[in-house]
């Protein structure tokens, strides 16, 4: 609890009405949950404005009100503010007395990779001893909470109300996956990042951005906005992000894999059974804090398969390096750390393999279907889930980068689902976005079996797996119930499968394990 005036002290209000002093239990942006004694703030969404949403707010015992315009009719402190989303994030950490600030602080930032290597560097951490905490796509947990995600970076009074509970379980260092989203809606606003890391930029989020130029501007703000005693990891294969190096007031450390000029090198790469090896080249001496590495090399063997993932292994090696972990205990957990659920991941190998996975966007398409073709099977059957409210852009993108595997992978087919049932009302397929797919596999001659319904079209796709097939279950939030729904019914076609043994690679997920949860 805190006193109103004390809390305001930590936004900029440009007017106010019927003010008064009182105590603050809390605060909330979402009306269905507000407490008695809570301040509301009234956020302007792309689909709702929680202005409309004040009688609600009030009804369920909002003490005051964060606007962006005056509101008439109502008896209670009203506080004009420019921005509510920014006002929201200053109010929440400071509402929780800026844990952020106690805590280790790593932010990720991609257009592909950014779970992986999140969960890459929660695993060198937590094997190193430390106390660690990570949000994320997947979930955030600490200690022995899991949440599943919502959000890939939660809004900003969710994220300082993670970190306050880290505070208290005595978490010393937080990784953390931070979209463009999240830097353009202000939801990492007052967080304070010790280290962050730009790992790679392609083309997506253009509908919600504007331009590729507009996404790469944001999603570099949380580089050139690093605080000068920060450290900013850099892939320098990408010259957009090598051109970053002098726009940050921030210590910098880079690492290249075809490139060899950074202060770390991959080297001696063999790709050949599909799962890296490689050696690391420290190439100048480092002094990083307290920390100093000589120039040396040192052997790296992956146990998770792809190309992609010696990138994501080289920002965590960068990362893990700053903090302060010795490098035998980096190699151990690298060749331990297993994956991430719905990233090539198998969910079933038996006569055939069933393999889940995120694909969505154009650089993670490639590197799927990349993989895939590296692969030895017989067909291939692809089911789908559309992505869906991402705008034609990323539909149209997406649709004819899958198009240009087909004549590689050998199929003419694809079976497509918009998973109504199985998204909420954020992630619903548009009728424009299902007009631009279909124009394209109609371009490019591939058959196109649509289904509303996610369990139909997975239903259809294990129905025509033979021997030595592969189902590749792909697509991101249309298509994260698949897997279950997928062992479900090998659970029903196998019955002579153990079902614990069936359903364990499964164990511990998060995706498609929650209720749908409908925002207001």
């Amino acid at each position: 609890m805190i006193k109103l005036n004390e809390l305001l002290k930590s936004i900029n209000i440009i007017n106010s009405w019927n003010e008064k002093n009182m105590d603050i239990t809390g605060i909330s942006y979402h009306s269905k949950k507000v407490e008695k004694g809570n301040i509301f703030v009234c956020i302007k969404g792309y689909k709702t404005d929680g202005h409309k949403y004040i009688m609600n707010a009030i009804n369920n015992g909002a003490s005051a009100l964060i606007v962006e315009e005056y509101q008439d009719g109502w008896n209670i402190p009203q506080y004009k503010v420019a921005n509510s989303r920014k006002a929201l994030a200053h109010l929440s950490s400071y509402f929780y007395n800026n844990p952020s600030r106690t805590m280790k602080i790593i932010g990720i930032t991609a257009t592909n990779g950014k779970t992986t290597t999140s969960f890459m560097i929660d695993k060198i951490l937590g094997d190193n001893g430390y106390n660690t905490g990570l949000i994320g796509t997947v979930m955030s947990k600490f200690g022995d909470v899991t949440i599943p995600s919502i959000l890939t970076t939660p809004e900003s009074l969710d994220l300082q109300n993670y970190f306050y509970q880290m505070k208290n379980k005595k978490v010393s260092h937080v990784t953390m996956e931070v979209s463009s989203s999240s830097l353009e809606l202000s939801r990492v606003e007052n967080v304070d990042f010790d280290i962050v890391a730009f790992n790679n930029i392609s083309r997506e989020h253009i509908d919600l951005h504007g331009s590729f130029e507009d996404y790469f501007n944001v999603k570099s703000s949380l580089i050139t906005n690093a605080k000068k005693s920060a450290w900013s990891v850099l892939n320098i294969d990408s010259p957009m992000l090598k051109d970053l190096i002098d726009k940050t007031k921030a210590n910098i450390l880079t690492y290249g894999v075809e490139n060899k000029d950074g202060d770390l090198s991959c080297e001696e790469l063999d790709l050949s059974t599909g799962r890296a090896s490689f050696y690391v080249s420290i190439n100048n001496t480092l002094n990083l804090g307290n920390i100093k590495y000589d120039k040396r090399r040192f052997k790296i063997n992956l146990s998770v398969p792809g190309f992609h993932s010696v990138y994501n292994s080289m920002s965590a090696i960068a990362i893990a390096l700053l903090s302060g972990v010795p490098i035998k205990n980096i190699q151990k957990s690298l060749e331990s750390f297993v994956g991430v659920e719905r990233r090539f991941q198998f969910v079933f190998e038996d006569n055939f393999k069933i393999i889940d996975d995120h694909f969505a966007n154009v650089g993670n398409i490639n590197v799927t279907l990349g993989t895939l073709h590296k692969m030895v099977y017989k067909d291939l059957h692809l089911v789908y889930g559309i992505r869906g409210n991402r705008g034609p852009i990323v539909n149209k993108e997406n649709a004819e980068t899958i198009a240009n595997w087909a004549d590689k992978l050998g199929f003419k087919k694809i079976i497509a689902t918009t998973s109504d049932s199985h998204v909420t009302e954020k992630d619903k397929v548009t009728k424009e976005e299902l007009d631009v797919f279909m124009d394209i596999m109609n371009k490019n001659n591939i058959e196109v079996e649509l289904y509303n319904e996610l369990p139909d079209a997975i239903n259809s796709g294990l129905s025509r797996a033979k021997d030595s097939d592969v189902v590749l279950l792909a697509g991101c939030q249309g298509m994260d119930y698949g897997a279950h729904i997928a062992l479900e019914i090998m659970h029903d076609l196998r019955p002579d499968i153990n079902k614990a043994l069936l359903y364990a690679p499964l164990k511990d997920r998060v995706a498609g394990s929650s209720e749908l949860d409908i925002m207001e």
